[in-house]
């Protein structure tokens, strides 16, 4: 309704209202009291109607100045990105050593480096993180939340970044490639690693003694014969490990698992180095070789002993004389004398 049809019904409520009044025996001073009152209320709501109008058209005006605000500053922010992108510029930069960033709370994220600060804390464990995006995937490890999945095959991850790493495995792609060699990979991490293979590079150091390695999880193993420790155990009885693999070939002990086939024959073994070992027999191979004759041997441990016959080493000494032998099948056919003559004295 407008405001001129508007003041029409005003103006015709107030002439019925009037009339009505006049047909009442109202008094004269009654009448005349009634008659300003409603046209005071009149007054007033039309002053009501106007303010309300009013504050509205402001509302509705702040409004579009907020969202007008708001969009210039998302496009100097923007801008000012792209800028950033396309230039190079990295404003942002580390008081502390050489890094720099594009973006402001980039940097605050690495100047948690320094400080040491994780003020993200996992809820369920002791775990803290520098980053909330790294305490979300975290979190995943206790929900068992997989939103990653492969269209592919049915493989899910809990992190993003896994999935196109996955995906390769179905396209074969390998991005990474080595500028020494030939050799591509699927992963930048192995690129990193496959190229110690070229510099000679040993990151991976013993704190005990002078080893080192290329690979970490090599230390690792290695830190066992420093500490002998053995983390690798077996539920049946208490035999332990210091490697999980040890641990796997003992077990077949228990389960007379021999996985290991030979192909000539129906023989089969435990353990894979036996089963090499034993091909030996089927191809006559002889690898070991000796570097001062021109024997060799299937046996690693026959080219040791052939060994001694060049050396004069005779390790294997008995303890009733002075007799040594290059063989312990020789000091334990020796070690017969001593108890035949024992035995006779016993008798005498």
């Amino acid at each position: 309704m407008n405001e001129e049809a508007s003041d029409h019904a005003i103006i015709f409520a107030n002439e019925t209202h009037q009339s009505n009044l006049l047909k009442t025996d109202y008094t004269e001073t009654e009448l005349s009291n009634t008659i300003v009152s409603s046209a005071e209320e009149t007054t007033r709501q039309k002053g009501e109607d106007a303010e309300n109008q009013k504050n509205e058209t402001s509302f509705q005006n702040d409004e579009k100045r907020s969202i007008s605000n708001n969009l210039m500053r998302h496009l100097i922010v923007q801008t000012s990105k792209n800028q950033t992108i396309h230039t190079g510029e990295k404003p942002f930069k580390c008081d502390i050593c050489k890094h720099s960033s594009n973006w402001k709370n980039a940097l605050a994220i690495h100047m948690s480096t320094h400080t040491g600060e994780k003020p993200f804390k996992c809820d369920v464990c002791k775990h803290n993180f520098n980053q909330k995006s790294k305490l979300a995937i975290h979190m995943r490890t206790h929900t068992g939340e997989m939103p990653f999945k492969c269209d592919v095959c049915k493989r899910t991850f809990n992190q993003k970044g896994n999935l196109p790493i996955h995906m390769r495995t179905h396209t074969g792609e390998k991005p990474f490639k080595c500028d020494v060699c030939k050799h591509s990979f699927n992963q930048k991490g192995n690129l990193a690693i496959h190229m110690r293979t070229h510099t000679g590079e040993k990151p991976f150091k013993c704190d005990v003694c002078k080893y080192s390695s290329k690979w970490k999880n090599a230390l690792a193993i290695h830190m066992r014969t420093q500490t002998g420790e053995k983390p690798f155990k077996c539920d049946i009885c208490k035999y332990r490990s210091k490697w999980k693999n040890s641990l796997a070939i003992h077990m077949r002990t228990y389960t007379g698992e021999k996985p290991f086939k030979c192909d000539a024959c129906e023989r089969s073994f435990n353990q894979k180095s036996n089963l090499v070992r034993h091909m030996r027999s089927h191809t006559g191979e002889k690898p070991f070789k000796c570097d001062v004759c021109k024997y060799s041997s299937k046996w690693k441990n026959a080219l040791a002993i052939h060994m001694r016959t060049h050396t004069g080493e005779k390790p294997f000494k008995c303890d009733a004389c002075e007799c040594s032998f290059n063989q312990k099948s020789n000091l334990a056919r020796h070690m017969r004398i001593h108890s035949c003559h024992a035995h006779e004295n016993q008798h005498r």
